[in-house]
């Protein structure tokens, strides 16, 4: 634990760093939110006031949410271990005396909870100020939202961990990788809540890890998710870490036995 912490420490000096790319992509996400905010009040206000269980500033606030979380979980881009398999980099990272998946989770949560703050609270106050947040008063749903969060960002890390290793087997990547930009955006929340599919496109999204990644923190930090359904989602989001993270540690060991690269 105490490496693991090192790592994610490491990984949020890293990304620090970057401070003029951290306030552009708060501007940004902040737009977006107004933008989104618009938008899912007008549809709630076109279905009569409510559409599943939101109303008008419910839906405002599950927009500017999701604006929040949008950075740290990183729906958008992930591919660093594919460019290190192409490079052949990767022979590096399985010569040092340290789990590959274990280093890279530790620098995607440094990461995290760098943009956590200076890409999370601007869209939160702008919420405040133009629509108002229906947030709740009590500390527990942010405690355990807090906890949400965490396996959100690492379920988002196993899937993009996944991802990224068919580059074990395949050339070029982008394709796959829209894909799964595509499929994550749509699946977890990010475009509509999950709650508004229709039934069969819910059906699909349960089966995927994608809901935990958005829909789930932004139900238990709203208080959409109290008690013990809070715990149930929490219970499904480490159901999929494991699982995921299990499949990619399968999946990696398979693509080092037939890794060659040139001189060694």
């Amino acid at each position: 634990m105490r490496l693991f912490a090192t790592l994610v420490i490491l990984g949020f000096r890293r990304w620090s760093t970057y401070r003029l790319a951290t306030a552009a992509g708060a501007f940004t996400n902040t737009v977006f939110g107004l933008i989104k905010a618009s938008i899912t009040v007008g549809a709630i206000g076109a279905a009569g006031g409510t559409l599943a269980g939101y109303d008008a500033l419910a839906g405002a606030t599950y927009a500017w949410v999701v604006q929040a979380l949008v950075a740290p979980v990183n729906v958008f881009q992930w591919n660093e271990l594919a460019l290190r398999i192409r490079d052949g980099d990767i022979a590096v990272d399985l010569a040092r005396p340290l789990d590959p998946q274990f280093a890279y989770l530790a620098g995607f949560l440094g990461r995290a909870i760098h943009q956590f703050i200076p890409r999370g609270a601007p869209p939160l106050l702008a919420g405040a100020l133009v629509t108002g947040l229906a947030l709740p008063t009590t500390p527990l749903p942010y405690l355990l939202g807090l906890v949400s969060v965490v396996l959100g960002v690492s379920v988002s890390f196993a899937s993009w961990w996944l991802v990224n290793l068919a580059a074990f087997w395949l050339i070029e990547l982008r394709g796959l990788l829209t894909l799964h930009i595509v499929g994550m955006s749509v699946l977890s929340g990010l475009v509509i809540p999950v709650h508004w599919f229709p039934d069969r496109l819910a059906t699909l999204a349960a089966l995927t890890p994608f809901p935990s990644i958005l829909q789930a923190p932004v139900d238990v930090i709203t208080g959409r998710a109290e008690g013990t359904a809070a715990l149930g989602v929490l219970a499904v989001q480490a159901a999929w870490l494991a699982g995921v993270l299990l499949l990619g540690r399968l999946v990696f060991a398979r693509g080092a036995r037939k890794l060659v690269v040139q001189g060694g």
